[in-house]
Parts: C-alpha cells; sequence; structure tokens
C-alpha cells in the first residue's frame, strides 16, 4: 500500500511538472570559464610613505615659496626657503668661537711642550707641568664643544631651504611667503606631496564573507569615473581590527594595484570591488535559476525527448548569473526554467 501511494505521489509530480513545463524557458547546458568572487565597497587612498607632510625643522619668516597646488615635483626639489639672516649671523658667531678656540687650544699645546722640556731640564716643579696638562685638556674639550655649535649652527641654516622628501604632485600649500612659522615639537607644514603611483584600495568586506578572503587573492575593482573599465590587483593585507560603518561590521582588505598610465586615480574615489575566490574554466553551467531545491535537494527538470524528467545535480561554484554543474548532467541537456505550481 506503501508502495502504490509513493508511486502515486511520483506520477502525479511528474505529471505536473510536465504540465508546468509548457510555461517556462528552455535553456542548454554549457561551457564557460566561472569565477566565484566576493563583492564589496572600497575607498582609494595612499599608501604609507605616499603621502608626507613636508615642514620646516627651523622658525623663521618664509622668504620664498617655489610650488603650488597641482604642481609636479622630483625628489629633492627645492619647495621653499626661509629667511636665514638670523641663523646665518648665528653660525657666524660660532665660526669665530671656532677660531678663538681654536687659538687657546694651540697656544695650550705649545705651552705644555715648553713645560715639559723644563721639567725634563729640571727648571720647574712637577706642579707647573700638571698646570700646563690641565690648561691643554681644557683649551682642547672647549675646542670639541666650539665645533658641536659650528656644526649645529650649521644644519640649523640648513633647514631653512626644505626639499622633497618623495616625488608626486602638490596636494596642498599650508602657508604662504612672508609668514612667520615657529618650529617647535611639531614642525609647521608648508606643503603635502601625494604619490599618485603609489595608491592602494582600501575594501570594507562583511564579516560574514572575510573567512573566505585570502592573502594573495586576485581582484578586479572599478570606479564611477571610468565606466565599466576593470582594474586588476592583488589582495596584500587583512587588518584584525574590525571596522563598524552604519552598524554593519566590516574588514578592511588592502588591495594593491599598478595604476594604468592612461587613467588616474586620485585618493577617496569610491571602489566596487570582486574578490576572486575560485576560478574554474570551460565547467560545465547552467543559469542559477535553474536549478531547483526541495527537501535538501538539488534537481533539475530536464527535457527529454517528448518527456521531462527531475534529474538530480550537483553544483560547485557560482557567479551572479551561472551556477556550476558538476554532476547529473551533461554538455547540451536541455533544462526548463520558471516557476513551478507546487499546490
Amino acid at each position: 500500500m506503501v508502495a502504490i501511494s509513493v508511486a502515486f505521489v511520483r506520477r502525479a509530480t511528474e505529471k505536473r511538472h510536465q504540465e508546468d513545463a509548457r510555461n517556462t524557458q528552455v535553456v542548454r547546458v554549457t561551457r564557460r570559464d566561472m569565477v566565484s568572487a566576493v563583492k564589496a565597497t572600497g575607498v582609494i587612498k595612499p599608501m604609507i610613505g605616499a603621502e608626507v607632510r613636508v615642514g620646516s625643522r627651523a622658525s623663521g619668516v618664509v622668504r620664498r615659496l617655489y610650488v603650488k597646488v597641482g604642481d609636479t615635483v622630483q625628489k629633492g626639489q627645492l619647495l621653499a626657503e626661509l629667511d636665514v639672516q638670523e641663523l646665518s649671523a648665528r653660525r657666524a658667531a660660532a665660526v669665530a668661537a671656532l677660531e678663538r678656540s681654536q687659538a687657546n687650544l694651540n697656544y695650550a699645546l705649545a705651552d705644555l711642550a715648553r713645560k715639559r722640556a723644563l721639567k725634563n731640564a729640571q727648571v720647574v716643579a712637577m706642579s707647573e707641568l700638571d698646570l700646563a696638562q690641565q690648561g691643554y685638556a681644557v683649551a682642547e674639550q672647549q675646542n670639541r664643544e666650539a665645533q658641536a655649535n659650528l656644526e649645529d649652527a650649521s644644519t640649523q641654516l640648513g633647514y631653512t631651504r626644505i626639499f622633497a622628501p618623495i616625488a608626486g604632485i602638490v596636494s596642498s600649500v599650508s602657508t604662504q611667503e612672508g609668514e612667520t612659522v615657529a618650529a617647535t615639537f611639531a614642525a609647521p607644514t608648508f606643503v603635502t606631496l601625494l604619490d599618485l603611483t603609489r595608491l592602494e584600495v582600501r575594501t570594507y568586506v562583511d564579516e560574514t564573507d572575510i573567512g573566505r578572503i585570502r592573502l594573495g587573492q586576485k581582484a578586479r575593482f572599478t570606479v564611477d569615473t571610468y565606466g565599466d573599465y576593470q582594474f586588476e590587483g592583488q589582495v596584500t593585507a587583512i587588518y584584525p581590527q574590525a571596522e563598524i560603518r552604519d552598524n554593519v561590521v566590516n574588514y578592511v582588505t588592502v588591495v594593491k594595484f599598478k595604476p594604468p598610465s592612461d587613467r588616474i586615480l586620485r585618493p577617496e574615489m569610491t571602489t566596487t570591488v570582486r574578490i576572486e575566490l575560485a576560478r574554474h574554466e570551460n565547467a560545465l553551467v547552467l543559469p542559477a535559476r535553474a536549478v531547483r531545491r526541495e527537501g535538501g535537494r538539488q534537481f533539475v527538470l530536464c527535457r527529454h525527448g517528448g518527456t521531462i524528467e527531475q534529474r538530480s545535480v550537483g553544483t560547485g561554484i557560482r557567479d551572479d548569473t551561472y551556477l556550476e554543474i558538476v554532476s547529473g548532467l551533461r554538455e547540451g541537456d536541455e533544462v526548463l526554467v520558471g516557476e513551478i505550481n507546487e499546490t
């Protein structure tokens, strides 16, 4: 009795599927390259060291500013100069102090030599030789101090000329000619340089997807300004600390790329990123909507001649439209796509 009921239900189900087939679309199992990917949004940011705020370690009046916003500069290029009058006078005083200490040192050395000769001739007492040796040691120490003061004054004078530490574009200018800057604990910023050849994408991956992201995975991204053009990159870092945006937990995933020469990307551009998880070439595929699920089983309605039959299938990776078929079908098989009336 049970066997008869099961057979009856199966025939009724198949009959219902055949009736519904008249209102469905037929697709064929084909082959194509399949790519499974995680989609996320991101933003373009400068790499570490690609954005530098250039300032002065010396205080003074800005005498000349040689760049403006948008200028392209090379590493080592002169950007600005401070007034050098005060620091030049300080260096001149240090030079004079060094010359004076050198003269004292020369005298102390000659006096020490005379006292040694007289001591050897037993003309002077040992105490006078000790005084000469002490005088020479003090003169030598004062000479080293004068040399250090001159080096410091020269260094401070060198700080009045500000050079570009990296090649890049001037993204902002924070001071003007004639302004007085004071270098205290933090160097005042003159200009900000940005190297547009060293950018990266910081991608915000949802917590449900982050477990599938690995270093080295390939990624593609687009920006609004260049339409459908796809930039290629690679995952190089995954931040361990979560970032909460609009009450959604995300993890920053860094995608590094090489900017093309014919397209300029800029910081803060919004990106749409696809991180590749798996790639299967020449795979058997069906539109994802053709695969049906019922009671934990995956199947399709396969048209074979004039009949419609259920066929269980095994599936693999999927993309936005297609689903990989790993078992149950062959290339060219016809499958119905459409809603089934389950009542």
